[in-house]
C-alpha cells in the first residue's frame, strides 16, 4: 500500500490511500489515523473519507514535508497494529407506517419482496460507518444486504425529513438533517443523530457497526417523545 499527499491550504494534507474502497482500506485507514494522532506531534485534527485522510496540523510545531515524512513511517504499521475498537450501535426504526417508510412498498415491488422480506433483511444485517460526511452528522454506511440493492432514485426528491433510513445502490443511510435526497426511504429513526443542541452533537462515530431495532408506530412516537425530553440514549455497546 502507497500513500500520496496533496496540499490542502497551509494547515491542513490529504493523504490518499491506494486500494479498493472497502471494509480491508477502512480499517487500515482507521489505524493509520490513530497512529497519526497517538505519535505525530503538532496534529490538531483528521477527518477520514472513503480512502483518504484529511490531517489538519500546526505549522508552528511541525512543517509540511517533516509531516508527510512522519505518516509515511507510519504506514507500514497500519496493516499490523491492532484496529481501534469499534462500538456497536442499536437504532430504533419504524418501517411500517407509510408516512415514515413511503417508500417501502415501492422498493418491496421493485424488488419482488415482500414488505415484511425488505424489513427483515434491512434489520438483519450490521452496518459500517465509514465516515461522516455530505451533511452534518450523516453516516456513510456499509452493509447493505446484496438482495437489496436498488439504483438511486432517477430524480432525488428535494426534501427528506431527518432521522429517514434509506438505501440506494450498495449503502444504506440515516438522513442527519432535512435535505435532499436520492435513496429509497424505507423508515424512520426517532433518534436525532445530529443535535447541535448538545454537547456531543454528533452520534454516530467512524467505524461504529449499526443495528436497526424495527419497531411499531407507538414506539416510535414514545421515543421521539423521550428524545425531545432528552430523557432517551440510544443503546452502544
Amino acid at each position: 500500500m502507497s500513500l500520496a499527499f496533496h496540499p490542502a491550504g497551509d494547515l491542513a494534507v490529504l493523504v490518499e490511500l491506494d486500494g479498493e474502497i472497502g471494509v480491508e482500506l477502512s480499517m487500515r485507514l482507521r489505524t493509520l489515523e490513530m497512529l497519526i494522532s497517538q505519535n505525530v506531534t503538532g496534529v490538531v485534527e483528521t477527518v477520514p473519507a472513503f480512502r483518504s485522510l484529511l490531517v489538519y496540523y500546526d505549522p508552528r510545531a511541525i512543517g509540511y514535508l517533516a509531516l508527510c515524512d512522519s505518516i509515511t513511517a507510519l504506514l507500514p504499521q497500519a496493516g499490523s497494529a491492532p484496529v481501534p475498537p469499534s462500538r456497536l450501535v442499536e437504532l430504533p426504526c419504524c418501517y411500517d407506517d407509510p408516512e415514515l417508510g413511503f417508500d417501502l412498498d415501492a422498493v418491496a415491488q421493485r424488488l419482488e419482496l415482500t414488505t415484511a422480506e425488505v424489513i427483515a433483511l434491512h434489520t438483519g444485517a450490521e452496518y459500517l460507518v465509514y465516515f461522516i460526511g455530505f451533511a452534518p452528522g450523516q453516516p456513510y454506511l456499509t452493509g447493505t444486504p446484496e438482495r437489496l440493492v436498488i439504483p438511486r432514485l432517477e430524480t432525488p426528491r428535494t426534501h427528506t425529513a431527518p432521522g429517514s433510513v434509506g438505501i440506494g445502490g450498495t449503502q444504506s443511510c440515516i438522513y442527519a438533517v432535512e435535505s435532499p435526497g436520492g435513496f429509497w426511504v424505507l423508515g424512520r429513526t426517532p433518534v436525532a443523530i445530529y443535535d447541535r443542541g448538545v454537547a456531543e452533537p454528533i452520534l454516530l462515530r467512524p467505524g461504529d457497526r449499526l443495528r436497526f431495532r424495527p419497531v411499531d408506530r407507538r414506539e416510535y412516537d414514545r421515543v421521539a417523545a423521550a428524545v425531545a425530553a432528552q430523557k432517551y440514549r440510544p443503546v452502544i455497546a
